[in-house]
């Protein structure tokens, strides 16, 4: 091992060297060469791959054995010099363990991964000198990131995600880097019915769903999967659509994924988001993605998109519960905004029609489900809101169970039911047959507490 090592220390210095005899031109070239090969692009690695074996053989090493961890010589003494060292077998999935784990976190030298849904030890370990590197190269590629700021979130080629946090925010010699990847390579509902997330019955329900046009939710909380969904339900959809994608950070390559379809793909959060959003609601979009929303300025722009009688939207929220989320929502905005917080809650009631929330299974993490699915419903007549579950996971059985009561949204009765009839006729069948297999037993509508209009006008508060 050691021997390795010095051999690194060997091409690293023969690089060095290179550097200090190009021009300022060729430095340039080099530096940015190098930026991109650290972030995974196939012509550059290829391009330093192929100088270290020639250095190799030019001094007779290409017979010295690399760590076990990496596939061979050069792909090692890549990674160590100019790579993400004992990480590239994670991030390259250069094992079936790596391939199907999600997430990696390096805390101080010691390199854990999510494997067989729980957090192992791994034997390779990364030096402090090297992580100082690693970390100086992967900011080379996000030039408004100060290296001094400690915390950083970086995207690789691959469009794997790295949060690192360093200096003072962490103890010495203990910086974190965290890295996240999505293990599910096939978007289908398919898939995630082979994978066990969802059950495959629901796969035709989902389909006239998508057909019609919900505004839905997808809930949860990190590493169970929402953003996976999200991506499933959305490359269903209609391609000639025209779309606006808004998220925190570009997790989701729409122009990958739907190549065809024209969505406007937007990176944006807090104050930025606050200034564009003025001119999203002045656009033309069939509909909107709000990946992750997460404070008062995502929730204030989504319901005032849906308001304006905007379909097909959807979006992520971290939070495990159904019920809670529209109180949620509606505070964080009267906070920010102000405004009546009875009316907010009924506008969330009225216009985001139904909630998936999903989970990680306590036995093995690296599995997800699809832990159940509400309805929101707002009667105007009584001026009541009420959420009704129509779908909840067992995971003592790993099964489902079902409520076929899927009340048509508000937007329906007002003016969609024609345009839908059939496509909602066929989502009761499916639900009928769903429950008459499994029935949901007991109370599933939910009058939530929080919305209490007639009372507040009693205490004379509103």
């Amino acid at each position: 091992m050691e021997a390795f090592y010095q051999l690194c220390q060997v091409v690293e210095t023969r690089f060095e060297e290179d550097f200090k005899d190009a021009d300022e031109l060729g430095k340039g070239r080099k530096l940015e060469r190098e930026k991109r090969a650290i972030m995974g692009h196939e012509r550059e690695i290829r391009y330093y791959k192929g100088r270290i074996r020639d250095i190799l053989v030019d001094g007779g090493y290409e017979n010295l054995e690399p760590p076990p961890w990496y596939e061979s010589l050069e792909d090692g003494i890549f990674h160590e010099v100019y790579g993400l060292a004992g990480l590239a077998p994670w991030v390259y999935d250069q094992t079936e363990a790596y391939r199907k784990s999600s997430s990696a976190k390096l805390i101080g030298d010691r390199l854990y991964c999510l494997i067989d849904g729980k957090s192992q030890l791994q034997p390779q370990r990364i030096s402090s000198k090297r992580r100082e590197q690693l970390k100086r190269a992967l900011l080379m590629a996000t030039p408004r990131e100060r290296l001094e700021k400690g915390f950083h979130e970086i995207y690789l080629h691959n469009g794997i995600r790295i949060t690192v946090f360093s200096g003072e925010r962490t103890k010495k010699e203990q910086d974190v880097m965290v890295f996240r990847k999505y293990v599910v390579h096939q978007l289908s509902f398919e898939n995630l019915a082979e994978l066990g997330t969802i059950p495959k019955e629901v796969i035709p329900l989902f389909r006239c769903m998508i057909q019609i046009g919900f505004n839905i939710l997808i809930s949860g909380a990190v590493r169970t999967g929402k953003t996976t969904f999200l991506q499933v339900w959305q490359c269903e959809e209609d391609r000639s659509l025209e779309g606006v994608a808004i998220a925190t950070d570009p997790e989701t390559p729409w122009h990958t994924l739907m190549p065809e379809a024209p969505i406007m793909e937007l990176v944006a959060d807090g104050e930025d988001l606050e200034r564009i959003s003025k001119s999203l609601l002045r656009g033309d979009n069939d509909y909107v993605l709000l990946e992750e929303m997460r404070d008062a300025v995502a929730y204030h722009l989504f319901l005032e998109i849906l308001t304006m009688g905007t379909i097909r939207s959807k979006a992520t929220i971290h939070d495990g519960s159904s019920t809670n989320i529209p109180y949620k929502m509606a505070t964080a905005i009267k906070e920010k905004y102000g405004g009546n917080l009875e009316s907010m809650i009924s506008q969330i009631f009225r216009n985001i029609n139904y909630v998936f929330t999903f989970c990680q299974l306590s036995r093995n993490r690296a599995e997800k489900r699809l832990a159940g699915i509400s309805a929101y419903q707002y009667d105007g007549a009584s001026d009541r809101v009420s959420v009704h579950e129509i779908c909840r996971y067992l995971p003592e059985e790993d099964t489902w169970q079902w409520k076929a009561d899927l009340l048509p949204p508000t937007y329906m009765k007002e003016q969609k039911v024609m345009i839908a009839g059939k496509e909602w006729n066929r989502m009761e069948e499916i639900i009928k047959n769903l429950e008459f297999r499994n029935p949901l037993r007991g109370n599933t509508v939910i009058y939530p507490r929080y919305y209490q209009p007639d009372q507040r006008r009693k205490d004379g508060r509103e």
